[in-house]
């Protein structure tokens, strides 16, 4: 699968999170990552009516003085299965495919996503909660397997 189609499902599963706080009319993935190299960093932001953006989290692979690792909500946003579909997708990312043309600026689309989408999305996510991973959770710790 490749990874813009990854985290617009990630986005679909946590559609109904964004809505408690905003009517978005769209929400986009923004990331930077050369072909051939790990994603480090991305955001979520949803996007209303009138273009109003407003940062639904962050995602950070490591952990410095300057930012934690994992994912940062923003602006009274929280999805707890926004968050473990990110983690998920950010921890295996040698199981997503990117186009060795792609630029280095990703960006993914997501609109009110429809019922069929809805469901492809979660068909995705519990195609992959039965595969192996490399995390698994220990109350809110992530912890890495061998």
């Amino acid at each position: 699968m490749e990874l813009d189609k990854a985290l617009k499902f990630a986005v679909i599963l946590a559609w109904e999170d964004l809505m408690k706080v905003t009517s978005p009319c769209s929400a986009r993935v923004e990331y930077r990552c050369e072909p051939g190299t790990s994603l480090d960093y991305l955001s979520v932001w949803s996007v209303g009516a009138g273009g109003k953006q407003d940062l639904v989290c962050d995602y950070w692979t490591w952990t410095s003085p300057a930012h934690p690792g994992g994912v940062r909500f923003s602006n009274s946003f929280h999805s707890d299965q926004l968050g473990q579909a990110l983690d998920f997708i950010l921890m295996n990312q040698g199981q997503f495919t990117r186009r060795a043309d792609a630029c280095p600026d990703g960006l993914a689309l997501i609109y009110p996503p429809t019922g069929d989408e809805r469901t492809e999305a979660a068909t995705w996510l519990s195609g992959v909660h039965g595969a192996p991973t490399n995390i698994s959770r220990a109350g809110d710790e992530r912890v890495a397997t061998l």
